[in-house]
């Protein structure tokens, strides 16, 4: 089982090398976020409903993924569809592009800079300085690291130790349960509020982890340490572990305006201290596939 679930590792990480992401009209998370569109809208029993889509919907299509793997009776083959179901749930490639490309355009003062940077954040950006728009590029590059790496390889690692059919399903339901939570997990839906708190138990480990990977990546352990200041600022209890660790090792404030500010004392980032961040998380980010390789193996 082990040699099986790194060959599944293997063909995820260089698939994710040499295509970022699926495209989009086969895109398994995109096709399950157009299923769950139409959920997202005004009901009666709103936290009713909600806690029906947070249960049974990662549910449904993480047993959809794991009977994938269940009807496929040749190893090896049993692992290529592996890899194909966590490179359809991890991302790095794209990550770090759209992360690459704000910067860039920050950097040669071009107007685009802020819509490029809503492909990575939430907020309102039309008002941004070039310091908050770098700020904005890296801390998102950090969170997502969590999220959209290491959660989905996390899970899969730590399942596939019982089976592969396990390891698959469970990456999936992690995914599916972030996805819910970025499409349902607002204050101002209340359907969505049971999705936010299944995710906030989902993510407590891997953003950890995720801290972790960016301080060796950073070469900074004491920037563990030093982000313990500053984690819980954010709203989410854990989307402050890899941020504030990734602000004290590259010393840059990061902030969203008028929600949180990690290392204060500090100046927004430069074009250089922006640029070494999402290196930082490019590189924990091939800490974590390798980490997740050698977990798989034994």
């Amino acid at each position: 089982m082990g040699l099986l679930a790194v060959i599944a590792v293997g063909l995820a990480f260089a698939l994710d090398a040499r295509f970022a992401e699926p495209p989009a009209r086969i895109h398994p998370v995109a096709i399950f976020g157009q299923l769950i569109a139409p959920l997202d809208r005004d009901w009666r029993t709103p936290k009713l409903v909600g806690m029906s889509i947070a249960l049974l919907f990662p549910l449904a299509v993480a047993a959809i993924a794991a009977g994938t793997i269940l009807l496929v009776t040749v190893p090896f083959l049993a692992a290529i569809v592996a890899g194909l179901w966590l490179f359809s749930t991890t991302s790095r490639s794209m990550l770090v592009s759209l992360a690459r490309d704000v910067l860039a355009a920050v950097d040669a003062d071009n107007p685009t800079a802020h819509s490029h940077i809503r492909g990575l954040v939430g907020r309102d950006t039309t008002n941004l300085s070039p310091g908050e728009l770098r700020s904005g590029a890296v801390e998102s590059a950090a969170e997502n690291l969590a999220d959209g790496l290491v959660a989905p390889l996390l899970a899969f690692v730590l399942g596939a130790q019982v089976s592969l059919a396990l390891g698959v399903g469970a990456a999936v339901w992690v995914k599916a349960v972030n996805t819910l939570d970025s499409m349902l997990g607002y204050p101002a839906k209340p359907h969505g509020t049971a999705s936010a708190r299944l995710d906030d138990v989902v993510m407590w480990l891997p953003a950890r982890v995720s801290a972790l990977l960016l301080a060796v990546a950073a070469r900074n352990l004491r920037a563990l340490s030093v982000a313990r200041r500053w984690a819980h600022a954010p709203p989410s209890p854990n989307s402050g572990w890899p941020m504030a660790t990734l602000a004290a090792a590259t010393n840059a404030q990061l902030r969203k305006p008028d929600t949180y500010t990690l290392n204060p004392d500090a100046s927004l980032p430069t074009s250089e201290g922006a640029t070494r961040g999402v290196r930082i998380v490019n590189v924990a980010a091939l800490l974590a596939f390798a980490l997740a390789g050698v977990i798989a193996w034994f």
